[in-house]
């Protein structure tokens, strides 16, 4: 293997520890290498917190003049709640700066490498480029397009039922499969269900795994605000709330909700909440990626929209059977098959019992 790549490989996996942690701020890993050894090493663990660069520059101490330093994202180059890791490269007198993906961030893209040559230090860019754009692939989708980067879930029978005809739905799948969506939870930035789903379940929303995590905020679509005031979400403090309504809902009911400690409601300009307007919403509040977890006919808006990047489904080894139980989406569906919505699939794995499988759009932006 190429030394670039070996190197670049430690610091994807010193990133790839932090994943899920870091956001609105991307994963970044670094390594600074001299005379064939690593000397600093360091990854960015919390927003707000020192960069990679600075742990692994700090790490080696005097041994970072002459080095060279390997960052899977281009080095920052303007303040903003730390100082710029360019400049910081700079007076470290750094010899050789090997990059694996160009910051997509505007405020970045290309004026770190740009300052880097203009002081005479070498750079390489686009090492293990692939791997390293994987890596942030919601905050690299976020950045291009504006808008979050959309993961919809759905858990079925094998039969393609989510409940019984009465409407118990617990559980569907197995607890190994219940414990991985929750892994791909701490991977997001917000966990997104209508308010059906809150008023039958009463759930949390939270990351609840034996390591830990971090929770995801959680959006609630409520177009006539009649979530409960007592629901779990709003007391239990775990994770910010974003209730979306719609342009009539109950004023009195928002001014309630907006007393509640992390609990914020957005009125919504038209009388029905928009999926596209949402996701420009949850943008401008910092959320890269939303994982939606239902029920069926939040499923059907956001497919309609065309607004879903990747979807997610376990299929469970059992049947519910009933004409009139649940199924996955909901809407008005299609007349012809000409008109439906084709996917590649990506993935298929086993967990525990159920089958995962992990699909996206055919021709997806």
């Amino acid at each position: 293997m190429h030394l670039d790549e070996k190197w670049m490989k430690t610091a994807i996996n010193l990133a790839s520890a932090a994943q899920g942690q870091t956001s609105p701020n991307p994963a970044v890993g670094s390594v600074v290498v001299k005379d064939g050894r690593v000397v600093g090493m360091g990854a960015h663990l919390k927003p707000g917190e020192a960069h990679a660069e600075v742990y692994a520059l700090q790490m080696a101490g005097s041994h970072a003049e002459g080095s060279t330093i390997y960052v899977t994202l281009e080095p920052c180059s303007h303040f903003g709640k730390t100082p710029p890791c360019a400049d910081l490269i700079i007076e470290k007198k750094v010899k050789r700066v090997v990059i694996g993906s160009v910051d997509p961030n505007p405020k970045v893209s290309g004026t770190g490498i740009g300052k880097l040559k203009k002081a005479g230090i070498d750079v390489t860019t686009g090492v293990c480029q692939t791997e390293t754009d994987k890596l942030n692939e919601y905050f690299f989708y976020a950045m291009k397009y504006k808008k979050p980067f959309i993961t919809l879930k759905t858990a079925m029978s094998l039969d393609g039922k989510t409940a019984t005809n009465s409407g118990h739905s617990k559980w569907v799948t197995g607890r190994a499969a219940r414990e991985d969506v929750h892994r791909d939870r701490h991977m997001h930035d917000a966990i997104l269900v209508g308010v059906n789903t809150v008023k039958r379940d009463n759930p949390s929303l939270t990351v609840r795994l034996p390591e830990g995590g971090v929770s995801p905020k959680r959006v609630i679509l409520d177009t006539k605000l009649t979530i409960p005031l007592q629901s779990k979400l709003l007391h239990d403090g775990e994770a910010e709330v974003f209730i979306i309504c719609g342009r009539n809902a109950d004023k009195e009911k928002e001014r309630e909700l907006n007393g509640l400690v992390n609990v914020n409601v957005c009125r919504m300009n038209q009388e029905s909440i928009q999926v596209q307007s949402v996701l420009t919403y949850l943008f401008k509040n910092d959320i890269h990626s939303v994982y939606v977890e239902g029920g069926s006919e939040i499923h059907a808006s956001f497919i309609e929209a065309k607004a879903v990047n990747r979807f997610i489904t376990y299929i469970a080894p059992k049947l519910i059977t009933g004409r009139d139980a649940k199924g996955v989406i909901g809407g008005n569906g299609i007349q012809l098959m000409d008109e439906a919505f084709n996917l590649t699939i990506e993935h298929v794995e086993m967990i525990g019992s159920d089958i995962k499988v992990i699909a996206s759009p055919k021709g997806d932006e």
